[in-house]
């Protein structure tokens, strides 16, 4: 099972409205929960269990932790309701740039298109790049570079006027 096979299953999992979901294969076994904790927050885990060692004892479950609540802009006086928020569509570290010695895919005041790459997320050695799926102008990112960062959690705020 492949990294993008895994993302559209969590995406799949979010959507339809279940609870829980158990998927076993030859050397795979993911569990994906959402609103476990009664709080609206998503759990997902996964885990691969290498084939020769599928009979040792129950393996390590590894959960992922809740993000952090965004900074309160009410503060500012900034209304982000107008705004457009692209979210993480998996768990991974957070990159801004192709690699160090490159410059970011985006700044703060860019205009983005559709389809124009935002950043790279890393997940399981494998570099995903994330796309975008509106157009506008990047008002605000929200993680710092080299991040972790969480299913759903939002990276980018933007202005689609």
């Amino acid at each position: 099972m492949d990294i993008k096979e895994i993302q559209n299953l969590i995406k799949f999992v979010a959507k339809s409205g279940a609870t829980e979901v158990k998927l076993e294969m030859d050397d795979v076994k993911i569990t994906i929960r959402t609103g476990a904790l009664g709080s609206g927050q998503e759990t997902t885990i996964v885990q691969q269990i290498p084939v020769a060692q599928a009979a040792a004892p129950a393996p390590v479950t590894v959960q992922a932790e809740a993000p952090a609540a965004p900074p309160k802009e009410a503060d500012k006086g900034e209304d982000d309701s107008k705004y457009i928020t692209i979210k993480s569509p998996i768990i991974g570290t957070f990159y801004r740039k192709p690699s160090p010695d490159k410059p970011s895919f985006v700044e703060v005041g860019d205009t983005i298109g559709q389809g124009d790459v935002l950043c790279v997320i890393e997940a399981m050695k494998l570099f995903n790049d994330i796309e975008s799926e509106v157009s506008g102008k990047i008002v605000k990112i929200l993680v710092d570079d080299s991040s972790p960062v969480e299913f759903d959690q939002p990276l980018f705020l933007v202005d689609p006027s």
